[in-house]
C-alpha cells in the first residue's frame, strides 16, 4: 500500500508537522524507533523563548563561555576527538557569532515564535489540548554584575508590554528560592511556557483519534531512490512506500548519510532534573540564569531544571558528575532547599551552528523534505515549521518559491 505522507520521526517537529498536515486533509504516517514516551522532546525545559533572548550564536559566547571554565560554572563540554565533521561546525559556529547575523536571528526568532505561540493558544482552544500553557514572560537572571549591566544598556527604555526591570523585592516575589549572589533581573513578558510532556501525549492522543497512522518502535534504516525521487523507506521488518517523505529525525543522520546529504548539524548533549520542592519556593515563571545557561520551569505538579551542552559525545547515558555538576552551580545562587522526587534525564539535540533549522525540499529528489536541526528550541518553533513544511507539500511547491523556507532555513541562511 502506497501512503500519502510519511513522517520519519515523532518528536515535537514531526508530530507538529502531522498535526498541520492532517488539519489540511492530507493522510499522514508517522514512524518512530521508540514508543513516542521518553524522546528528546519530552526532555526540553518548556521555556517558549523567542522573544529578547539571546540566542546560542552570539558575539561574544566564546569568550564568555572561556570566563565560566575558569569559573568552573561553564555548561559546555567539548569530548576531544579527531572529528572532520564537529571541527567544522565548531568553526561555522564562530563564524556565525557577530552582530549581523545576531540581528537576523533574532528578527527571525520573533517572526516565527509568535507564530508558534499564536497556534499553541489556537490548538488549546480549539482541540481541547491540555499543555499546562503559561503565557507569563521568562525571568532572566543574572549572576555576573558585567552581563547584567551589558543587557541593562540594551533596554534603557520603557516598554511595559515588552519588560520590566526588577528590584530586589520583585526578584524575591518571583524567584523566592534566589539568593543574594544575584545580581539582577528582567522579566521577558512576551515568552511562555508548558510540560513538554504533557505537550507530546496530548498531541499524540490527539493525532491517533483524527486519523494519523503511527508505526512505533521500528527503526528506518534504509532509504532508496528512483527517478530523482524516493522510492522507499525500511526498516529490519518492512518497506514502506509514499508520495511525500518528511525526515524528522532529530540529531540522527543515517538516512541522509545515504541519501550523501550532509548536514552542518552536530548532537548536542544536554541534561534535565526534574523534582518536588516546597511550594512557597518555586519560581512564579520559567526563569533564565543566564549566564549559568540554566532553565528552571515550575510545572503542575513539579519543577525541571535544564542546562550542560556536551559536544563530541555519543555516550547516552546520565553521568552523575554533570548532574552534579548542574546542581552545584545552580545551587551557588539559590537559598538551601530539597529536591524530591527526582527524575534526571539526558538526550541529544540536533544543533546548527547558527541557530537556523535544516527546513525544505531536497534539491535533488523532490519528494524528500527535511524538518530538522531545531536543537533545543524545537518546542519554541515546532508549530511554525509544521506549518511552513505544510505549506511545501500541499501547494507542491519549491523552496525557490517559499519565502519562509527561504528566509528561515538554514540551507539558505548558511
Amino acid at each position: 500500500m502506497k501512503r500519502d505522507v510519511i513522517i520519519i520521526g515523532g518528536g515535537v517537529v514531526g508530530l507538529m508537522t502531522a498535526y498541520s498536515l492532517q488539519k489540511a486533509g492530507r493522510s499522514v504516517t508517522v514512524i518512530d524507533e521508540t514508543d513516542i514516551s521518553d524522546n528528546t522532546s519530552f526532555g526540553n525545559a518548556g521555556l517558549l523563548s523567542a522573544f529578547d533572548k539571546t540566542p546560542l550564536s552570539n558575539p561574544g559566547v566564546v569568550l564568555d563561555t572561556l570566563k565560566l571554565m575558569i569559573k568552573g560554572e561553564s555548561p559546555v563540554n567539548i569530548h576531544p576527538k579527531l572529528d572532520y565533521k564537529l571541527f567544522r561546525w565548531l568553526f561555522k559556529f564562530v563564524q556565525s557569532a557577530n552582530e549581523d547575523r545576531l540581528k537576523r536571528t533574532l528578527a527571525l526568532f520573533e517572526k516565527y515564535g509568535q507564530i508558534t505561540i499564536d497556534r499553541y493558544k489556537q490548538m488549546q482552544i480549539e482541540d481541547g489540548l491540555d499543555f499546562d500553557f503559561h503565557h507569563d514572560g521568562m525571568l532572566s537572571v543574572f549572576t555576573e554584575e558585567k552581563s547584567y549591566e551589558k543587557k541593562l544598556a540594551k533596554y534603557n527604555f520603557v516598554d511595559n508590554d515588552r519588560f520590566e526591570i526588577f528590584d530586589n523585592s520583585k526578584i524575591k516575589e518571583y524567584l523566592p528560592l534566589g539568593n543574594e549572589k544575584i545580581k539582577g533581573a528582567i522579566l521577558f513578558k512576551r515568552n511562555a511556557h508548558f510540560d513538554p510532556k504533557r505537550v507530546m501525549l496530548e498531541m499524540k492522543n490527539y493525532l491517533s483519534k483524527n486519523g494519523v497512522e503511527f508505526i512505533l518502535n521500528e527503526r528506518i534504516s534504509n532509504i532508496k531512490f528512483k527517478d530523482k525521487k524516493v522510492a522507499s523507506i525500511s526498516s529490519a521488518l518492512n518497506t514502506y512506500e509514499a508520495e511525500t517523505y518528511v525526515l524528522s529525525t532529530g540529531y540522527q543522520t543515517l538516512l541522509a548519510d545515504i541519501r550523501k546529504k550532509e548536514l552542518m548539524m552536530t548532537p548536542a548533549k544536554g541534561y534535565s532534573i526534574t523534582f518536588t520542592m516546597p511550594k512557597e519556593l518555586e519560581p512564579k515563571t520559567s526563569t533564565l540564569f543566564a549566564d549559568l545557561f540554566i532553565v528552571m520551569t515550575p510545572r503542575r505538579n513539579d519543577v525541571r531544571i535544564t542546562s550542560k551542552l556536551e559536544l563530541g559525545s555519543t555516550d547516552p547515558r546520565v553521568i552523575k558528575e554533570q548532574i552534579e555538576s548542574i546542581k552545584e552551580n545552580f545551587k551557588k545562587y539559590t537559598i538551601p532547599f530539597e529536591m524530591e522526587d527526582i527524575v534526571e534525564w539526558s538526550g541529544f539535540r540536533p544543533l546548527t551552528p547558527n541557530d537556523m533549522p535544516l527546513i525544505g525540499r531536497d534539491e535533488e529528489y523532490k519528494n524528500l523534505i527535511y524538518g530538522m536541526g531545531l536543537g533545543w528550541l524545537g518546542m519554541t518553533f515546532a508549530p511554525s515549521v509544521g506549518e511552513i513544511l505544510k505549506d511545501l507539500i500541499i501547494k507542491d511547491s519549491e523552496n525557490k518559491n517559499n519565502d519562509d523556507i527561504l528566509l528561515f532555513s538554514g540551507f539558505y541562511q548558511g
